[in-house]
């Protein structure tokens, strides 16, 4: 189970990339093609073609920091979008837990969760409605 402080966010790429590219390539798919500031501290997550590997990168408060995983046997079950464009999605650090430890989540579901009412102001009341 991975403990991460709830302004930490999770970005995994929705398209396979090039096993081989080190941090400095990753970070610039972080800045241009997926708009985030790679210096705010998230993880970015990103699986290799063969689905045999996983990369996690982040900034660290004085240097980029990559994690990698290979699996040597078996293949990590990423879902990948169809439209064949390299963007992102959100994930919750639990569900990067058991992806990492090789669980199939596409089949997995997620009981309802409570959401906060919106926070829009509540329009004041006129003193000829009283």
């Amino acid at each position: 189970m991975l403990s991460l402080p709830p302004s930490v966010r999770l970005h995994v790429a929705t398209q396979p990339v090039d096993g081989r590219k080190g941090v400095d390539t990753l970070m610039v798919i972080v800045r241009d093609v997926f708009g985030h500031d790679p210096f705010e501290g998230h993880l970015f997550v990103f699986f290799s073609k063969r689905c045999d590997r996983v990369k996690i990168v982040y900034w660290d408060r004085d240097g980029f920091a990559m994690w990698t995983k290979r699996l040597e046997r078996g293949r990590y079950n990423a879902t990948f979008s169809s439209d064949g464009l390299l963007s992102e999605s959100s994930i919750e650090a639990a569900e990067l837990g058991l992806i990492i430890q090789g669980l199939d989540l596409r089949n997995a579901h997620r009981r309802p969760r409570w959401q906060p009412r919106s926070t829009k102001p509540v329009p004041a009341l006129s003193a000829a409605s009283g």
